[in-house]
């Protein structure tokens, strides 16, 4: 007879190729997008007559990217719980590079709108991808292992925005272009190495037309208790980040006078916030708390850090404004994987690409508006005005939250 030695009690049913390959989209689709984020600025201005107009179109660009992703993004989730996660991923992987790419040849402001639209339909692989996690990570175990994502986002994120600096001396398009290979060669390492996660036992035998409309898959997450109170609280968070990532550059450039590796650098911050968080502080908080506990944990600090933000701009003091970056990453890297612990926990593994799906919609949703309020606010009230934005929503968020916490731990979440 054939027995096992030994035993294996810790992840036994981990691919390795599958969370090699996993690891790596996830730090090259973080690369790829923040290598982009100082340089759109200057690759508006030439197509604008004053700083305010730069501004209203940095901001159009983000909601539009978001627009996509809110209408893609259920879609790509229905159609990996069907056909599995590979063939969707490495066709927005695909998608992506052909949005960069035209978004860097650009030659008008329609171009550089129709590069986004193309980048934001694919843009919703996100949520495959953490559906992908969902298929091979035992469920006790996903908690760490979306911290190990954000992780790896936040060295992306640490090393996107300053090479994105750097490259701009070239050119400022020459990040895009950057970017455009780099999501090639993960869309061609997926096609050589890549293994299906999904079960072919555990895919959905069909696709409704319900499950392709994003309004419909909304109102179908929402109409559940549990999962309402967790996404509406995550979307009044998510609207004032939206708003804060799209005016971040065009804050820095009228504020502190900052330019492309400047800038670059200062988007680090966010990612060595997330690399302490992740390497730190989450393990320690995993020991000692719930899901739902470093949920509030990482709100409260946002709170904190969007109030340092709002300061700094009052006094035009940048050391403050970098302060208020360092505590609002430390609470959105400890947000992030708990808010996707819970979620994933919610459902069986036929449903992970259609909750991921609806989670990504929900969160692209909240920043198509952010970007708007955001910018509106910032031409009529003031820089500082989408800070004070982020405190009055996300003390919302938190009331939405605790107001269904027994609702919560009936379901057996945060656990």
């Amino acid at each position: 007879m054939a027995t096992s030695h030994h035993a294996q009690p810790i992840e036994p049913s981990v691919n390795k190729h599958a969370l090699r390959f996993g690891l790596i989209s996830v730090f090259l689709c973080g690369l790829g997008f923040s290598i982009i984020t100082p340089v759109v600025p200057f690759l508006v201005q030439p197509y604008v007559h004053s700083s305010s107009e730069q501004a209203i179109m940095v901001t159009l660009l983000m909601s539009v990217y978001a627009l996509c992703v809110f209408l893609a993004a259920p879609v790509l989730g229905a159609l990996s719980d069907k056909y599995g996660r590979r063939p969707i991923l490495l066709l927005c992987l695909f998608g992506s590079a052909i949005g960069y790419l035209i978004f860097g040849i650009g030659g008008a402001l329609w171009v550089l709108f129709v590069g986004r639209i193309i980048e934001g339909i694919t843009g919703g692989s996100i949520s495959t991808i953490f559906a992908y996690f969902a298929d091979i990570i035992p469920s006790q175990q996903r908690t760490k292992y979306f911290g190990w994502l954000g992780a790896i986002v936040g060295v992306a994120t640490i090393i996107g925005p300053t090479l994105g600096g750097l490259l701009a001396k070239f050119d400022y398009a020459f990040p895009l272009y950057f970017g455009a290979v780099i999501t090639l060669l993960n869309m061609l390492y997926g096609f050589f190495f890549m293994p299906e996660s999904l079960a072919q036992q555990h895919r959905q035998p069909e696709i409704t037309l319900q499950k392709l409309n994003p309004f419909s898959q909304l109102a179908s997450l929402l109409s559940t208790k549990y999962l309402s109170r967790l996404l509406i609280s995550a979307f009044l968070l998510w609207i004032p980040n939206g708003s804060l990532q799209a005016i971040f550059s065009q804050l820095t450039i009228d504020t502190f006078q900052w330019k492309p590796v400047l800038i670059g650098l200062m988007f680090s911050i966010l990612g060595i916030q997330d690399i302490i968080s992740q390497g730190l502080i989450m393990p320690q908080l995993l020991k000692k708390y719930t899901d739902q506990q470093i949920v509030t944990f990482g709100m409260i600090a946002e709170i904190i850090g969007y109030g340092l933000i709002a300061l700094s701009i009052g006094f035009t003091y940048y050391p403050l404004f970098i302060a208020g970056l360092f505590v609002f990453g430390c609470g959105d890297s400890i947000f992030g994987p708990a808010f996707n612990g819970m979620l994933s926990k919610s459902v069986d593994a036929s449903e992970q690409g259609r909750i991921q799906g609806g989670s990504q919609s929900i969160q692209a949703l909240a920043r198509m508006i952010g970007p708007l309020i955001g910018g509106q606010l910032y031409i009529l009230l003031g820089h500082a005005a989408p800070a004070w934005l982020g405190i009055i929503l996300i003390v919302l968020a938190i009331m939405v939250l605790h107001k269904g916490v027994k609702t919560v731990q009936q379901k057996g979440f945060g656990t």
